[in-house]
């Protein structure tokens, strides 16, 4: 079992079935598996659950509730297998994300870090095994010039095994 943080994004109902409606078309990895949302602690299964649980209650007591702004999608490879996604990136609020995600790899959290992998705020919105479609979503994407405006009140501490995503513990800032 693999321990993540997660924080589901507080978004309008309509910006919530877009996304979707849009990952039920083009996100056949996760769609069904986990809702929108943004990763701040990638799978670790080298830590204690309550060790994991007192580090980031901890950690996010110096945080308090912020707001983003998805404007972009953007194309990424994925670092482990031949898909390339595409994201929805913050143009409003990246820095608190960065700083958030940093301040969790902290401690024990600490030797987790993959620093061969940049981190890119984004909640993830479609994959393919095929870069050339990824990019051609993005495309359509930006082509609306969207805007979601949302909020992050809260992280989740969730487990993921199986193919499940199950809450453990919920974190308000």
């Amino acid at each position: 079992m693999a321990l993540l943080v997660l924080a589901y994004p507080q978004i309008e109902k309509k910006d919530y079935n877009w996304i979707q409606s849009f990952r039920a078309k083009h996100d056949e990895r996760y769609f069904g598996i986990v809702d929108p949302h943004f990763t701040l602690v990638f799978p670790t299964d080298n830590i204690p659950q309550e060790d994991f649980i007192a580090h980031v209650q901890k950690v996010s007591r110096k945080f308090k509730e912020f707001f983003f702004v998805l404007r972009c999608a953007q194309i990424v490879k994925d670092s482990f297998c031949d898909y390339t996604d595409v994201f929805l990136i913050p143009e409003e609020g990246y820095r608190i994300f960065v700083k958030l995600h940093d301040a969790l790899y902290t401690g024990i959290l600490e030797k987790e870090l993959r620093l061969d992998i940049p981190f890119i705020p984004h909640v993830g919105i479609a994959n393919s095994g095929d870069a050339k479609i990824s990019k051609l979503l993005a495309d359509e994407i930006n082509s609306k010039n969207i805007e979601i405006v949302g909020a992050i009140g809260k992280l989740d501490i969730v487990s993921y095994k199986d193919n499940k995503v199950t809450t453990l513990k919920e974190i308000f800032l």
